[in-house]
């Protein structure tokens, strides 16, 4: 088992506090996550609801490159429907020469019906635009042939874009999926990598991913696409601290307005009481306590979070990168000791970085009777010769 790490950052902020603030302090989170060697991180695309306030992943990723070293940095997700697949596609390639091959383009649908409904759309019709959109940018990333194409919604005329990607022969693409098969069909059909945002929820998203890639393969089967497990990405909740008890405690700072924002939208379970009586008749610690008992999240400690990359792996058959979800449960400094926690007892347990310096320290300890011998030896013996 190996794999990458990133993150997920859509992000999630509370109204009531400064959004400037909040704005720069992602930024600062990203260059946290460039310091600690964390790989990869996408940020989110929304127009509405207060909480996910970067309207533009391709303008705060140019931000964060320059100030940033290695991390590669992805639009995740772009909403192909709001956008002309010409327009994003060039948009995305400039990015890709301005950060020498940092960037990424994930595509979905859009996960909020209130962006949909003020730009005039049915969000009925999301996925089957998505499809169209992933079809366009796809040809004019990857080939030189001019694409004629037209729908209800954008049309291309013998389009092509006059700059090749800077990553060869394409940088990274990837197709958002949360429970149905339209993402990983996509994903196969066009030979990307496929974004697992809802892959430790409990309304299907975990027992989804025993089958998700066998979709994938089946697609690109059919396709003639060639695709690979080490682009599959799975995201997950975590917050760390040395115990269990220490997490929660930390999570009062943002949880509640965690779990507000998640009742609003996709991943809300049909049925469920509404969140402000859940709030009123269930104390923190339980709230926190009940999803890590479901499996949904880890809001704990490092052997715990190792256990849940343990628990997605084996249901999923392998995937190649985990990413965990930021969305502010926990206030900034706290935030980033999890993170820093995370990189330095969980990341090396999965990246294959351990076994050496351990056998080496194996080694020299298990044999420090005669290591000691030897070296008061040798100490000795120069004594001996000087007094002569």
């Amino acid at each position: 088992m190996q794999m990458k790490f990133g993150a997920m950052m859509p992000p999630w902020h509370a109204p009531g506090q400064n959004p400037t603030r909040a704005l720069h302090h992602d930024l600062e989170l990203i260059q946290h996550l460039d310091r600690l060697g964390y790989d990869e991180v996408w940020i989110g695309e929304h127009h509405s609801g207060g909480y996910e306030i970067i309207g533009s992943p391709e303008v705060f990723i140019a931000t964060a490159a320059e100030r940033t070293q290695h991390i590669k940095l992805g639009a995740g997700v772009a909403s192909l429907p709001y956008h002309h697949p010409l327009i994003l596609a060039d948009r995305m390639v400039l990015l890709d020469h301005l950060t020498r091959g940092r960037a990424m383009l994930g595509m979905g649908p859009g996960s909020l019906v209130t962006d949909s409904r003020m730009m005039g759309m049915d969000y009925s019709q999301q996925r089957r635009r998505m499809e169209e959109g992933v079809a366009a940018i796809t040809h004019l990333l990857r080939n030189d042939e001019p694409l004629t194409m037209e729908t209800d919604w954008f049309r291309l005329e013998n389009a092509r874009l006059q700059l090749s990607p800077y990553t060869k022969p394409c940088f990274e693409l990837t197709v958002a999926a949360v429970r149905s098969p339209t993402g990983p069909r996509l994903a196969g059909q066009y030979g990307t990598g496929l974004l697992g945002v809802s892959a430790t929820d409990d309304l299907g998203g975990f027992d989804y991913l025993s089958d998700t890639w066998s979709v994938v393969e089946e697609s690109a089967a059919v396709s003639g696409q060639k695709v690979d497990r080490s682009s599959w990405r799975l995201v997950a909740p975590m917050h760390l601290a040395p115990t269990v008890d220490q997490a929660i405690e930390e999570m009062k700072y943002g949880y509640a307005n965690e779990l507000r924002f998640s009742s609003t939208g996709p991943f809300r379970a049909p049925g469920a009481k509404d969140i402000e009586e859940v709030l009123a008749t269930t104390d923190h610690e339980t709230l926190c306590r009940q999803a890590n008992d479901s499996g949904y999240a880890v809001y704990g400690t490092p052997e715990m979070a190792k256990a849940q990359i343990e628990r997605l792996w084996n249901k999923s058959g392998g995937f190649g990168t985990l990413c965990l979800l930021l969305t502010e449960v926990a206030d900034p400094a706290a935030t980033v000791r999890s993170l820093e926690l995370f990189a330095r007892e969980v990341m090396p347990e999965f990246q294959g970085s351990l076994h050496r310096p351990q056998a080496a320290w194996d080694d020299l300890y298990g044999d420090r009777d005669k290591v000691s011998s030897e070296f008061r030896g040798a100490q000795d013996k120069m004594i001996q010769q000087y007094r002569k």
